[in-house]
């Protein structure tokens, strides 16, 4: 469940009515790890196991091939408000040990960031031998927007989808906040051992720093944004060897780092 209904009063410059609209849903998630409190993320309920496994993994707790445990320990109106993972204390991984103990909010990159350092990524930079137009980048989109059902119905929730090499679609989730519907892209792939075929991520929003870090972290090389991109997403790309392009819409794109990937004479 994504969406519910809501009365409301429609207001115009000459009349007034009271309607029923949908709204997104917005819940609380707390995810515990071997029945320890971690973490809890303001999210749009449905594919929580997938933004649970992309999370753990971006944030470089569990990185094995090998699919979780999960149990619901805990249900709200028949959403999931508590859900415990069960992971191998030999297979957690560092990122455990930088517990986020913040409330992390739909919209916020840095909650449960204690130190400066932890906004560093390290690893080698990616490399990018595959190149696309810009039409082929928008027909993407389009392919994208038909399939953004709790957006359609509401008009506010986000979107990310990848695609792979070929410009293929390989996943699409939908969430009130951005990197959460990121994290259910990368966790839906890796549920399904599919990330290694990921190199486009598109988003519907604005890209910041943490979107380009997960990214990296999945090895997408090319992210595609409907609008704007933040100056410490365009410096992280550059280092990365991200391509990244913001405001595509109207057929119209910017392109912020490594603009080699875009085959603009295609264009002519």
């Amino acid at each position: 469940m994504q969406t519910a209904s809501y009365q409301g009063v429609k207001v115009s410059l000459k009349n007034h009515a009271k309607i029923d609209d949908y709204l997104v849903i917005e819940a609380p998630l707390q995810i515990n790890i071997n029945d320890e409190p971690y973490t809890v993320v303001m999210r749009t309920p449905n594919d929580d196991f997938e933004l649970i496994r992309g999370l753990l993994y971006a944030e470089d707790i569990y990185k094995k091939n090998e699919n979780l445990a999960y149990t619901i320990a805990k249900e709200s109106f028949t959403i999931p408000s508590i859900i415990n993972v069960v992971i191998k204390k030999e297979d957690l991984r560092k990122g455990y040990l930088n517990k986020r103990t913040l409330l992390s909010v739909s919209s916020c990159g840095i909650c449960g960031k204690t130190k400066l350092q932890d906004l560093k990524v390290y690893g080698k930079k990616l490399q990018n031998h595959n190149s696309i137009s810009s039409k082929n980048l928008h027909q993407m989109y389009t392919v994208m927007s038909r399939f953004q059902e709790t957006f359609k119905k509401t008009g506010g929730s986000h979107a990310a989808a990848i695609f792979n090499k070929a410009e293929e679609l390989l996943t699409l989730k939908e969430d009130l906040g951005r990197h959460n519907a990121v994290d259910k892209t990368v966790g839906d792939l890796l549920q399904k051992n599919e990330l290694k075929n990921a190199h486009y991520l598109l988003v519907s929003g604005r890209v910041s720093y943490e979107i380009v870090t997960k990214a990296f972290i999945a090895k997408i090389r090319v992210i595609v944004a409907i609008s704007a991109c933040s100056s410490l997403a365009v410096d992280f790309a550059k280092e990365f060897g991200i391509c990244l392009i913001g405001f595509t819409r109207n057929q119209k794109m910017t392109i912020y780092a490594n603009p080699n990937v875009i085959n603009i004479a295609e264009n002519d």
